[in-house]
């Protein structure tokens, strides 16, 4: 017999977050997340996420033990501008009984036909910046913050209750030895001087910040086209600022003006806080915080999150602006391994954008959507 419980207080949200520590509790490819940080993703009155957002938590329960659990989000933004009808769903892990994961999505379902919607698709976060897609090849390869992790048999789970591939991901890697100047840094010189463009070297937090607004303007324009995307509102660049750029080396974050001081491109690479998340294992205190500090400062593998092109200089080669930059600034700090988020396995320009540096394709991962 399987019970939902609703999760609405401060006590149940961090079981829902505190599940997947005894799930994963013997895998040592999963990552743990920060709990307070999970608790305050998930928390109405800081995540401003909730203002565009209707979003319920649930946990099943099978004998008085907690065995699954799945966020059911509404996006009224994707909804009424992109007129699309699709009940979202993420943060959904499950024992291996399909008892349970059919319990946690018919409620989905549910609530998607109280809307009016027509199909459900995840897992999927609130928006474009947060985790996408279940994991269906490279089990034993380390999991990443910006990543869900999960057992093999997820895909299966999917599938046997009807529930078909929406979109596939393909995460890559390479070693930062691939990253061959002779690609990149006679273009830079050319694309500077062609378009009037330059870099800017900004090494404090302080001066990235005023340049963040324009950053998440540009990755609105940049990335409209891509399927499921939801825009950042003003609300949210504020949080996001706060959340991630406070927490960024600022060499990593790049930018590229023109001589209007205009932004049209950027970077934003993290580093590998991977070993430091297992060590502090959703805990900051008492040391946490030292290996997350540590991994922020010498952490030889790093990620690259974000790269962004105003629509107007995509395909001119600015992108070779911005590798010089990061090429100077990892070869000073001894980085020893790139590492990319899930990009979009039908993404033509994305391979062709990173093809001379030969990466390898070692993880794959998916959502699924059905009709409701």
């Amino acid at each position: 017999m399987i019970i939902l419980k609703e999760a609405t207080t401060k006590s149940d949200l961090k079981k829902f977050v505190k599940f997947p520590f005894s799930l994963y509790k013997d895998c040592k490819y999963w990552v743990p997340p920060i709990i307070s940080d999970e608790l305050a993703t998930f928390n109405k009155d800081k995540n401003p996420a909730f203002k565009d957002a209707e979003v319920q938590f649930f946990l099943a329960y099978k004998n008085n033990s907690i065995v699954g659990r799945i966020a059911a989000i509404v996006n009224w933004i994707e909804i009424n501008q992109q007129q699309v009808k699709k009940m979202r769903f993420g943060w959904f892990d499950f024992i291996d009984d399909t008892e349970v994961s059919e319990k946690l999505l018919d409620k989905v379902k549910e609530i998607g036909q109280h809307h009016k919607l027509e199909y459900m698709e995840g897992p999927v976060g609130f928006s474009n910046l947060d985790k996408v897609g279940v994991l269906i090849e490279g089990f034993n390869e380390m999991g990443t913050m910006i990543t869900w992790y999960n057992h093999a048999y997820y895909q299966n789970h999917y599938e046997r209750l009807g529930f078909v591939k929406e979109k596939e991901y393909e995460e890559n890697r390479f070693p930062f030895v691939n990253a061959n100047p002779k690609f990149f840094a006679r273009i830079d010189a050319l694309v500077q001087k062609r378009y009037g463009l330059r870099p800017l070297y900004l090494t404090k937090t302080e001066e990235v910040m005023p340049m963040a607004d324009q950053m998440f303007d540009l990755f609105n324009e940049s990335y409209s086209k891509l399927s499921s995307f939801v825009p950042i509102t003003d609300i949210q660049k504020a949080y996001f600022k706060k959340k991630y750029i406070s927490f960024i080396n600022p060499e990593y974050i790049k930018f590229v003006v023109d001589k209007n001081d205009k932004l049209i491109a950027f970077g934003v690479v993290m580093p590998s806080f991977s070993e430091a998340l297992q060590k502090a294992n959703g805990k900051l205190f008492p040391f946490g915080f030292y290996h997350l500090l540590k991994a922020k400062k010498h952490s030889k593998d790093v990620i690259f999150y974000l790269i962004g092109v105003h629509p107007e200089y995509q395909n001119k080669g600015v992108t070779a602006v911005i590798f010089n930059q990061y090429h100077k600034t990892f070869s000073a700090l001894g980085i020893k391994n790139c590492i990319r988020t899930p990009e979009l396995a039908d993404n033509i320009a994305i391979k062709q954008l990173w093809k001379h540096f030969y990466p390898e394709i070692y993880k794959r991962r998916r959502t699924y959507r059905k009709d409701i």
